[in-house]
């Protein structure tokens, strides 16, 4: 089968080509490499023009005036440019609603064109769409990454990007895309509950990590407990990253001669990924059911990982022992767990077993690309 993919988020569709391929297909990727993250792609529509350095100044103007940036023109452009090249797949699956990341009309013009010239196509609901900016707006979920700017709106420029999500000319996008589109599947459980009952929605496929390009060690504590923290600035409220912030403050105060704190931000991902391999613990985000790409990497090393572990997460996969600590948007509570891991260091090594089993169980790569071939052909 020849399968295309269009964009990356988090390392999921690398993950899941390096497991199509195990098992005899032919996969094309393309994408911007997600940022400073630097993901591998086949074919790049990263706006190189609009980084330079004379045009980004440009680029930061326009934007300051107008709020538009000018390299998702530019990306729009290089994707028109690749069309040609991207004909004759059996399968072609969207990292989200605008994979492009372009303007919503143009967005729509070439995502019509590459679909006209393929034969099925799948999206994926792995981050904020139209239907799950939606749900949170209803106040669906008990807790949602809108928390914080229901708290302080002077937020706003960190949210816009969500809220264009629900906008008039993305709503459009949205409504284009789910006519055309055989099928879109959940990648996790804060996916899933908002396109529970929806016709074209074709269930959950867990996250794929491949196994063999992350190392287990059974974590050894000597002297100190490593707790680590890496921050993506873009991402810094949606995260939850100040109730870390603050409960890593009264660790440091109360636990300063057992623990070390690591704290990185914005590196590029092969830097990231190793920049934790010290750690025991690994703190993710607080505004989640179950867990992203970023957790589920740390778990598959033996770390307990801060995120979202949630009942509905513990229900699905039928859990009875912790493979992930649920971190909630209360500073007290994340202190309460981390002191309870500081002060029983043998816990430490329990979770991160069970939870290095857990991926191997539910996540391996090469299975999970099973499923997608499975909900491909059913459709």
């Amino acid at each position: 089968m020849r399968i295309l993919l269009i964009g990356e988020y988090s390392r999921l569709h690398n993950s899941l080509k390096e497991g199509l391929v195990a098992i005899g297909h032919e996969v094309t990727l393309v994408g911007d490499g997600d940022g400073f993250k630097q993901f591998p792609v086949d074919y790049t529509i990263d706006p190189a023009f609009s980084k330079t350095k004379l045009i980004n100044l440009f680029r930061q103007a326009i934007f300051k005036v107008f709020k538009y940036d000018i390299a998702a023109t530019e990306r729009g452009l290089r994707f028109y440019f690749l069309l040609k090249k991207l004909k004759g797949y059996d399968v072609v699956q969207l990292i989200n609603e605008a994979p492009i990341a372009t303007n919503p009309s143009l967005e729509k013009k070439l995502l019509g064109k590459l679909m006209k010239q393929n034969a099925k196509t799948f999206l994926l609901s792995c981050g904020v769409d139209y239907i799950s900016v939606k749900y949170m707006l209803q106040s669906n979920f008990s807790y949602s990454l809108m928390d914080p700017f229901y708290a302080d709106d002077s937020l706003l420029p960190d949210y816009r990007y969500i809220f264009n999500y629900t906008g008039k000319k993305h709503k459009k996008l949205h409504d284009f895309i789910f006519n055309k589109i055989n099928g879109v599947i959940a990648s996790d459980m804060d996916y899933v509950l908002p396109l529970k009952g929806h016709p074209k929605f074709l269930g959950l496929v867990p996250n794929p990590v491949n196994l063999e390009k992350l190392e287990y060690k059974k974590p050894v504590i000597t002297d100190k407990v490593v707790i680590f923290l890496g921050i993506n600035r873009g991402t810094y409220n949606q995260k939850g990253v100040p109730f870390f912030e603050k409960a890593l403050e009264i660790i440091r105060q109360k636990y300063g001669s057992m623990t070390e704190i690591i704290v990185t931000e914005n590196v590029p991902y092969n830097d990231y990924i190793n920049r934790y391999n010290k750690a025991h613990i690994l703190l993710d985000q607080v505004y989640a059911y179950d867990q992203g790409y970023n957790a589920l990497e740390a778990m598959s090393k033996g770390k307990v990982v801060f995120t979202g572990a949630e009942k509905e997460f513990t229900d699905y996969y039928g859990l009875t022992e912790k493979v992930a600590i649920n971190a909630l948007p209360d500073v007290g509570l994340i202190v309460s767990e981390l002191a309870w891991l500081i002060e029983n260091p043998g816990e430490i090594l329990a979770i991160g077993e069970r939870a290095r089993a857990f991926i191997e169980k539910e996540h391996d790569h090469i299975m999970i690309a099973g499923k997608y071939l499975e909900k491909w052909e059913t459709k």
